[in-house]
């Protein structure tokens, strides 16, 4: 009698067709993966286009160099302006950074669970805040007691905007070091402050430098709390404690105009605009490389 040969399990016969499945599923997900990703893009090569298109036809040399023509007149520069703006984050970058990042520090090496909590949940309402309102307490502040506006006045509105987005990122990036860090350094009684400074923010530093670039990312094209501080000026600016141009503020006062060569200059400062964004970028990541020390 001749013995049957059994039938291939039920699992066995449906593989094929179950890896098809899972082989569409995968190829699906792919495509939409691919299609978020061009998505999220698309406007960023938009605004570049735009940028490029409408800008480029307006940035000369004169653009660098000369100072903004009188109403009507074509011409002129932002000289005044591009000038304004890197002193402006300058000096917001010394009130923000070392704030930022000493607030950053406590929160992650030191103080208490409550009091922790309660900063954090300041820091986050903070960077929720509007920019206008920075610029209305600043104007409060330091405009009406000294009755002008002032570079000062629109540094420190910056600044302080900069303050909890540093703050968090510092805190977040020093929470990622290995606790194993601290507890090698206790061990060879190294002090608490030098082990802090020394490691902890060493190892953390790209994250660190990040969070300082975003902010001031984030900071260098807000108009309103200039609007409340700094003014703005069509000259150069040879005092601090007077109003001082920016390119926002330019950008802004040329786009609501009614002349077409001072709409094709305001693209043209928006294109400038990010350009010291990039630079910057590229410039911080270049120093912060890993170096090795003897």
């Amino acid at each position: 009698m001749n013995a049957s040969v059994p039938s291939a399990p039920t699992f066995l016969q449906a593989a094929p067709r179950g890896h098809a499945w899972r082989k569409f599923k995968s190829r699906a997900m792919g495509v939409l993966m691919l299609g978020s990703s061009i998505a999220v893009m698309t406007p960023l090569f938009l605004v570049l286009y735009f940028l490029v298109h409408e800008g480029a036809s307006a940035i000369d040399w004169n653009f660098f160099t000369h100072l903004p023509k009188p109403s009507g007149e074509l011409g002129g520069g932002m000289a005044n302006a591009i000038v304004g703006s890197i002193v402006l984050l300058a000096m917001a970058a010394c009130v923000g950074v070392p704030l930022g990042v000493l607030g950053g520090i406590y929160l992650a090496e030191y103080g208490s669970q409550r009091a922790n909590y309660w900063i954090r949940y300041a820091a986050d309402v903070l960077n929720g805040i509007p920019s206008i309102v920075w610029g209305m307490v600043v104007y409060l502040l330091l405009v009406v007691p000294f009755k002008t506006f002032s570079a000062y006045a629109g540094g420190a509105a910056l600044g302080l905007m900069m303050i909890p987005l540093v703050m968090r990122t510092t805190e977040e990036m020093l929470l990622l070091v290995p606790q194993g860090y601290r507890e090698a350094a206790l061990a060879l009684g190294i002090p608490r402050w030098k082990i802090i400074t020394i490691i902890v923010v060493r190892a953390a530093m790209k994250g660190i430098i990040t969070g300082i670039l975003v902010a001031l990312a984030r900071v260098a094209g807000e108009t309103a709390p200039l609007l409340f501080t700094a003014l703005g000026n069509n000259f150069w600016n040879r005092n601090l404690a007077e109003p001082i141009a920016a390119l926002p503020l330019q950008i802004f006062a040329y786009a609501i105009s009614p002349y077409d060569d001072w709409h094709r200059q305001a693209w043209a400062g928006a294109l400038v605009l990010l350009g010291m964004i990039l630079i910057l970028n590229i410039f911080v990541r270049l120093i912060s490389r890993d170096r090795k020390f003897t």
